[in-house]
């Protein structure tokens, strides 16, 4: 406190302003969008600028580095062909994976030859690509994968690395498949899937049908909406309480319909022209409520064959305008009444095709993500798009511009540090950490902040067009989706909840850096951004910056300020310690091994009183280190409680019985939205003391909970009269109401939709349709850019 005195002259108070620092933040974000989606766009002109540039050559021969096959050897010790020589090193910017920072090397996925004549054409010209690679990570350090996913299935990755198969020699992935490459190349869609289960789809072709309607739903995303109608002569939908209308293709709702697929089985009579009048009514009233995708529609029929052209149908629904695309699939080898499908595919801007086997089913179900792509190819229009998840910056090429052929993706990863450095932690108060069950990405509808109102006001501020909203939101449960009180609702908004409490005003300090010496681990310089400043301590860069001696170092200069007060003034601790650890006989009996004290800018001070060998904060244990990015279980305690409360952290071993365990584990399965839950007890500060019950198999065990006074601890008392299992059967299930089944299936993440809408194009050509003949001509070329929210690929 004296210390303290001293520099009370320079200390200043101030209330944090939610608005400010909402548009601070996604100004932070936008310009370090803005830099990785320049980075896209120098290879999307670079990858259209080499494929103009390269003439097709069917006997093309070319050696190039096959991921799968680089550095593998033959018996004799010759390297297999693709296979040649590639230099991997560790590099700790790539997760230390072994890598090739110089050049780019090609995945082919399994099911395809890696040498047909257009996937080597394709890996020849895309070489090109390699230069601009290196040119970009040159500029922008901070970036990590850059790829061109192709339309004809092979994935140029940058840095070079090794791919290894499954445990059955198989690398499943196929760039084409996966969510960022879709959105890039195609707008938000309504689709309805027919799938025949008539006497004639029995065995084979039924569990083709099904593995086709599976594929589908892959292609889909959070901003499309879909439903699954079998038929023969009745109508049955999958789901059978969403009739006539869509739901949106969350991850939840396609899990949900593809259990259901099990369920359907063959028999009877197709009657194809009732499923029709179905399918064009569904999208006609789903597309009028405002609730849907206001882009593309189409139909998918999955069947054996159509008796009719059906053209009286499409007449009355479909004609002249077009408006719902038709993709027919014909399954199995006869092709009887392949005629009538192409017709209709054809007559309906759509694509036919037919499976004969389950392994034909992916590459044939793709074929209609081309076909949705032409319009944004004939465009010439690079839309930026945002997935969740995992951010990657994509873009899709064009061929061909007249017949609007996709040539492919290209894109970047952005890892969720470089999201974490916009927003620096130190700034704001510690928040709880649950994760809303099932989702990898959460928009603002889904977010529920606990407050003694029971409202919270978020500040909302679009990322791109700084829009600022504030919505008030009732709550009944809990969930949040981070570890701290900023959440990223979808990559389109940023919402941030400001405590009314602890948390509400900002205490700024201000000294030299010569006054301050102790500094912890944090990122107070950004030292990945320049190669001379990677081998800098955090203590050196900050020495350095202060001094001016390295001009293009980026340095948080209102962290270093706060830290080094924060340091001046808890000095005078380091010397109360030290007279403590000398008078040993005072201390011998007191328990106490380590003092601490940790400050929300990464200050952080030990002391140890048992000798050096006992290591409180080590690096391997991530729950424990603290730094201005991450505070550890022991601060955010200590933070949530009242002050002068002591808080105490019970190692709890796996044998010991402890009753209270029910508060944390009583979730006996995944909890979905609108699912109920009942706890046997809940802290509250106000009640110091509560009893209750829970049953067991065949009696109540009734408990005694009683706070302790100024601190976070309970006394459980347990009746032992009743005897259960365990713990797990203290607990009811959650009861699930399965009257909300239907509704929460139907509930919608609140989203923007896209800017832009390429549903038709008046140019398409419409006989590339799959079912006619047409010239090889040299295909268009376009390619979409697409910024994505960052998992795994």
């Amino acid at each position: 406190m004296p210390k303290y005195k001293e520099y009370e002259k320079d200390v200043a108070i101030e209330e944090i302003d939610g608005l400010q620092l909402v548009k601070k933040l996604a100004k932070n974000m936008e310009e370090m969008f803005h830099k990785k989606s320049e980075a896209v766009r120098r290879l999307v002109e670079a990858a259209e600028d080499a494929y103009l540039k390269h003439e097709f050559d069917a006997d093309l021969q070319y050696e190039y580095f096959n991921a799968v096959l680089i550095n593998e050897r033959d018996e004799e010790g010759n390297y297999l062909e693709l296979g040649k020589e590639f230099i991997l090193v560790p590099n700790d910017h790539f997760n230390n994976l072994p890598v090739n920072i110089s050049l780019s090397d090609v995945q082919v996925p399994t099911n395809m030859y890696n040498k047909d004549p257009a996937i080597v054409n394709g890996v020849y010209w895309s070489e090109s690509l390699n230069k601009v690679f290196v040119d970009n990570f040159d500029r922008d350090p901070s970036l990590i994968w850059q790829y061109f996913g192709s339309a004809k299935g092979f994935f140029r990755q940058y840095p070079g690395i090794k791919w290894e198969p499954d445990e059955n020699g198989v690398i499943a992935f196929d760039c084409r498949n996966r969510k960022w490459y879709i959105q890039a190349a195609t707008s938000p869609k309504d689709v309805v899937i027919l799938v025949d289960v008539s006497g004639s789809m029995k065995g084979l072709r039924l569990t083709i049908a099904k593995q086709t309607v599976s594929s589908i739903l892959d292609t889909l995303g959070d901003d499309d909406f879909f439903n699954i109608i079998a038929y023969n002569e009745e109508l049955h939908y999958v789901e059978p309480c969403l009739n006539g209308t869509l739901v949106q293709a969350d991850r939840a709702n396609k899990e949900h319909f593809r259990e259901h697929l099990d369920k359907l089985f063959a028999k009877g009579i197709g009657m194809l022209d009732i499923a029709l009048n179905e399918a064009f009514n569904t999208l006609n009233e789903f597309n009028h409520t405002g609730q849907g995708s206001i882009c593309s529609q189409a139909i998918m029929l999955i069947t054996d064959g159509a008796v009719d052209t059906y053209d009286t149908i499409f007449a009355k629904y479909n004609w002249p305008d077009r408006k719902v695309r038709i993709f027919t699939y014909l399954i199995g080898r006869e092709a009887a009444f392949a005629d009538n499908l192409k017709w209709m595919a054809c007559a309906n801007k759509g694509f036919f095709t037919q499976i004969s086997t389950l392994a034909d089913v992916q590459e044939n179900v793709m074929e209609y993500l081309h076909v949705l792509s032409r319009p944004k190819v004939i465009d010439q229009e690079h839309d930026v798009v945002w997935t969740e998840a995992y951010i990657d910056s994509t873009v899709s090429l064009h061929k061909e511009r007249s017949k609007g052929i996709l040539l492919g993706v290209v894109g970047t990863d952005v890892p969720v540090k470089e999201l974490l450095k916009t927003i620096p932690k130190y700034k704001y108060e510690e928040g709880k950490k649950r994760r809303k069950p099932n989702y990898s990405s959460v928009d603002l509808s889904e977010v529920e902040w606990e407050d003694r109102d029971d409202v919270v006001i978020l500040k909302l501020i679009g990322v791109h067009w700084l829009e600022v909203l504030e919505m008030k939101i009732s709550l009944n449960v809990f969930y949040c989706v981070t570890d701290f009180k900023v959440c990223f609702i979808s990559l389109h908004s940023l919402g941030v909840a400001l405590s009314r409490g602890h948390g509400k005003y900002f205490f700024r300090g201000n000294v030299t850096v010569e006054e301050g010496k102790i500094l912890s681990t944090s990122s107070y310089c950004n030292t990945d951004l320049h190669p001379e400043h990677r081998q800098m301590t955090q203590l050196e860069a900050i020495k350095r910056y202060l001094t001016g001696k390295e001009p293009l170092l980026q340095c948080d200069k209102e962290l270093i300020q706060e830290v080094l007060f924060d340091a001046v003034v808890s000095a005078p601790i380091e010397a109360y310690w030290t007279s403590l650890a000398l008078n040993k006989s005072e201390n011998s009996d007191k328990g106490v091994e380590v003092a601490f004290l940790g400050t929300r800018t990464g200050l952080s001070r030990i002391n140890l009183f048992v000798g050096p060998e006992q290591d409180f904060l080590t690096a391997e244990d991530k729950e424990n280190i603290f730094n201005a990015d991450h505070f550890p279980l022991w601060y955010r305690r200590a933070a949530e409680q009242i002050p002068g409360s002591f808080v105490y952290s019970i190692p709890f071993s796996t044998d010991f019985f402890f009753f209270a365990m029910p508060i944390a584990q009583r979730l006996k399965q995944t909890l979905e939205p609108c699912d109920t839950e009942y706890p046997a007890f809940v802290s509250e500060r106000t009640i110091k003391e509560t009893t209750g019950s829970i049953a067991c198999d065949d009696c109540f065990k009734s408990f005694v909970i009683q706070q302790i006074p100024s601190s976070n601890l309970f006394m459980v008392v347990v009746d032992n009269e009743c005897f259960c299992d365990s713990v797990q059967s203290l607990l009811n299930y959650i009861v699930h109401n399965e009257s909300l089944k239907c509704e929460r299936l139907k509930s919608q993440k609140i989203r923007r939709r896209p800017e832009s809408c390429h549903g038709f194009h008046p140019e398409e050509n419409a006989r590339e349709c799959g079912g006619v003949p047409g010239l090889r001509a040299k295909p268009p070329f376009v390619l979409l850019p697409l910024l994505l929210t960052i998992f795994s690929r």
